[in-house]
């Protein structure tokens, strides 16, 4: 049977495990200007209702590196779920590709797209969550930190789609896993109490950003207002200014606490430039690694 990439829920602590392995191993391949083409003659669909630089990009070299060819198919390439319905693209587009990563608004669609396609699914992104960004984001830390279980990560900012998935992660690796979001914006309960209901992880919901970094090995933080919420930019900005990433939040952390952000960055309001490009910042090497984690996991389902 085949095998999708919807959430880190559904996959065991050894299934992650492998993925990172397998990571390193294609990254030292790379690095080291070795070809490696396991999936020659391979193709992939990628279909973007929600547009993105890192997500075309990283997905589209990849697998290039990997031998195959990606084709990007644009919002108005496919009105998924309005101009046709996700079933009928599932079975349409799987006929033509081997695998298929998705970028969308709804989950809902997200899963049935992986119900109704023969092929292996990837979700590259979705409202509800975000799996390849936080594979991608704890295989870095792994890197800096020498290890990626039993750390203190601690997520400052909106409960979205990145929030969710540092649950989901917590609910299969040993964390200790802070968000630290206002009231009235904290992530999804029914994730919540599904991580907690693991007994593996220790997760905390905070409001107050000073208590939430102290002791944090990884201080993470993403837009307030994500793709949609547009509308809601200038009221979230009131909301969330207190939670900023700045030189006076970092001054109440370790001095080595890493410092992480999923991008597009909102400079000066999510995190400030002495931040983002000072010395514990790791963003750009977390925004690297989303092209040979998901390198890794195409591989995987295509094994």
């Amino acid at each position: 049977m085949k095998k999708d990439f919807i959430s880190i829920a559904d996959y065991s602590r050894e299934e992650i495990e492998a993925i990172f392995n397998l990571t390193a191993e294609l990254k030292n391949k790379v690095k080291n200007g070795e070809e490696h083409h396991p999936l020659k003659g391979k193709t992939m669909s990628m279909i973007f209702a929600k547009p993105s630089a890192r997500t075309r990009i990283s997905f589209e070299t990849g697998m290039y590196q990997l031998g195959g060819y990606a084709l990007y198919l644009s919002p108005n390439d496919i009105g998924i779920g309005k101009r046709e319905a996700v079933k009928d693209i599932a079975r349409v587009v799987s006929r033509y590709n081997d695998i298929i990563m998705a970028r969308l608004f709804s989950h809902s669609h997200m899963e049935e797209l992986a119900q109704y396609a023969s092929v292996p699914v990837i979700n590259g992104l979705t409202d509800y969550n975000h799996p390849c960004q936080i594979m991608a984001d704890i295989f870095t830390v792994r890197e800096h930190k020498g290890r990626h279980t039993d750390l203190k990560i601690t997520y400052i900012g909106d409960g979205n789609n990145i929030a969710n998935s540092w649950i989901n992660l917590a609910a299969k690796l040993p964390l200790h896993l802070v968000i630290c979001s206002p009231s009235g914006y904290e992530p999804d309960a029914k994730t919540l109490e599904y991580a907690r209901a693991q007994n593996i992880s220790n997760i905390e919901v905070l409001s107050d950003p000073l208590a939430a970094v102290r002791g944090a090995d990884v201080i993470y933080t993403d837009v307030w207002a994500s793709m949609g919420q547009e509308d809601e930019a200038a009221e979230r900005r009131k909301v969330f200014m207190p939670y900023q990433v700045n030189a006076d939040l970092m001054a109440h952390a370790d001095k080595d606490a890493l410092v992480m952000h999923c991008l597009p960055a909102h400079r000066g309001d999510e995190i400030t430039d002495e931040v983002i490009d000072g010395p514990q910042s790791i963003v750009f090497d977390e925004a690297e690694n989303r092209m040979h984690v998901q390198k890794a996991i195409i591989a995987t389902l295509m094994s």
